[in-house]
């Protein structure tokens, strides 16, 4: 399965590993910061929509008990 948070998570170390790369300069290095901005802004919206998931989840299951299925979206990636 794809897009899980886990993947999301994946994602975000690899922009940090890309933004630690010490051989980006100038303009190189200005396009990764952008590109940094924007897969945050993503990923922000990402973990949002997971947050409101889980509380519409809590508001129909007060304690998330073993019998409440987790979305899809919010499984863990391998």
């Amino acid at each position: 399965m794809r897009n899980t948070l886990g993947d999301l998570n994946n994602h975000l170390f690899a922009q940090l590993e890309r933004l630690s790369d010490e051989e980006l300069t100038g303009e190189k290095l200005a396009d990764e910061i952008n590109r940094a901005k924007a897969v945050t802004s993503v990923a922000s919206q990402i973990i949002a929509n997971g947050t409101l998931v889980l509380e519409g989840i809590k508001l129909t299951d007060d304690r998330l008990n073993a019998n409440t299925k987790v979305p899809k979206m919010l499984e863990g990636g391998s």
